[in-house]
């Protein structure tokens, strides 16, 4: 999986993961979340928009990431879900943990409103 990662001003990064986001490649945006948290940068958003699958495994690395962006006085916001995340997230019922937004402006200017 690749994971393209932009910084923000403001200590707001975004990463980009693009691909199936699986039992084989959950772990890689895990640690890519982890890496940014660990450096200063405890804002993330993670732009979905290239996530064209995601199953169990890709939702606990989201959620592990929500965990780790928190537990460093952080967050974690999801941005441009596809259907088919989207229709995971509203199934498992964590949409209501992982918020998420239309695109990633929005998402990103949601710590500062």
């Amino acid at each position: 999986m690749d994971i393209g990662v932009e910084h923000r001003p403001g200590g707001l990064t975004v990463l980009r993961p693009a691909g199936r986001l699986n039992m084989t490649t959950a772990m890689d945006l895990r640690q890519a979340i982890v890496a940014l948290v660990t450096s200063g940068s405890p804002f993330v958003v993670v732009d979905l928009s290239q996530v064209d699958f995601i199953d169990s495994s890709g939702l606990g690395g989201l959620v592990s990431g929500l965990k780790t962006a928190r537990e460093a006085g952080g967050d974690l916001r999801l941005a441009a879900p596809t259907d088919q995340v989207r229709l995971v997230l509203q199934l498992t019922n964590l949409e209501k943990v992982l918020i998420h937004f239309d695109d990633t402006e929005l998402a990103l200017r949601s710590w500062s409103e």
